[in-house]
């Protein structure tokens, strides 16, 4: 009996990592760039996301060990003013893409903790809601490369 508890274990235990692994496998994160501010001033994280999943995804957050706090922000025009504001989650429907672009949805990435320089490499861990984080390199680039 303990020998066949330990096997239903070990099945268990491989079916749920072979799933994240599938995950990771169907998202595509592709042109990451941090573009990098002087001093203090928050930068902001920019990608394409492709979802060849069979499911919708939702993206909840994401961490830097660069970063102190790292949100989803969405930028947008109203009365002629840019207002910015934090998005709890962006759901990405089974083979579709989102752009997080300049002027619209970004990682706001808050309180450096290490120096970064142009043409630097920084990770950033996607988090997702019931699968497993997705670390990412990000290029770190000029606002004038943007």
């Amino acid at each position: 009996m303990r020998n066949l508890a330990n096997a239903l274990l070990m099945g268990a235990t491989a079916f749920v990592l072979s799933t994240g692994m599938a995950f990771a496998g169907d998202v595509e994160v592709s042109d990451a760039r941090v573009r990098l501010l002087p001093g203090d001033i928050p930068g902001a994280g920019y990608f394409h996301l492709h979802n060849g999943s069979d499911e919708t995804i939702k993206l909840v957050g994401a961490h830097s060990d660069a970063y102190g706090k790292v949100e989803i922000h969405q930028s947008m025009e109203k009365d002629g003013m840019m207002h910015m504001h934090a998005v709890p989650a962006i759901e990405i429907k089974a083979g579709e893409s989102f752009e997080l672009a300049p002027s619209g949805y970004h990682l706001m990435l808050m309180q450096r903790s290490v120096p970064l320089e142009l043409g630097d490499d920084v990770e950033v861990t996607l988090e997702f809601e019931g699968h497993d984080p997705l670390p990412v390199t990000f290029d770190v680039v000029s606002p004038a490369d943007m």
